[in-house]
Formats: structure tokens, sequence, C-alpha cells
């Protein structure tokens, strides 16, 4: 079972790598690696707008990054692939779009 599971292992890992390097890039724009901000006023409001959406970023490759540790997490246990609502086995099809999910389709939906 565990070389059924190389590839998507390969897969999150490809992710996981991609995501830390963008976390990183966000951290240093938002704490001004290239500089402080701008002395017009109006260019600050744009950088700091800016900001805001960054921190948006973050916080979102920041859910995704623990998403991807947790099913890491769930292939080291040798539960990967089950919902963790329900216990029953993952949809294949949702599997291959989410390699992170940890929810059946239905239990994924009935949580909206």
């Amino acid at each position: 079972m565990a070389h059924e599971y190389d590839a998507v292992r390969r897969k999150l890992e490809r992710q996981k790598q991609e995501l830390l390097a963008r976390a990183a890039k966000v951290r240093a724009d938002i704490t001004r690696s290239s500089g402080p901000l701008d002395k017009d006023f109006a260019e600050q409001v744009v950088q700091m707008e800016n900001d805001a959406v960054l921190a948006g970023i973050g916080e979102a490759t920041a859910a995704e990054l623990a998403q991807i540790n947790r099913a890491l997490a769930q292939l080291d246990a040798g539960n990967y692939g089950l919902c963790s609502q329900c216990g029953q086995p993952i949809g294949e099809r949702r599997l291959q779009a989410l390699p992170y999910s940890d929810r059946c389709i239905t239990c994924a939906e009935a949580a909206r």
C-alpha cells in the first residue's frame, strides 16, 4: 500500500515546497524587505492595501500547508484516503483533484 501512494506523497511534497516558497515571499513583501513605505501618502495607501491582500494570501497559504501536512501525516499513519468525519473511503477522483482532502464529498458538502 505504501507504494500505491508514492506519487501522492511526491505531489504533496512538491506542493508543500511551492507553498513554503510562496509564504516566504509573502513574509518578505509584508515586512518590506525591499525597503520602507514610500514617502508619498497616496503610494503608502496603495502599499498598505497590497499588504492586506498579501496577508490574505499568506493566511490561505498557511491553511493549505496545514492540510498538506495533515495528509502527509495520514500517509505516514496508513489512514490516508479515509474521511475524517464518517471513516469511509474518499473517492479517487476527489483525491486526485484535492490530494490533501480529509473528507469525502458527502461530508464536505454537509459541512457547508
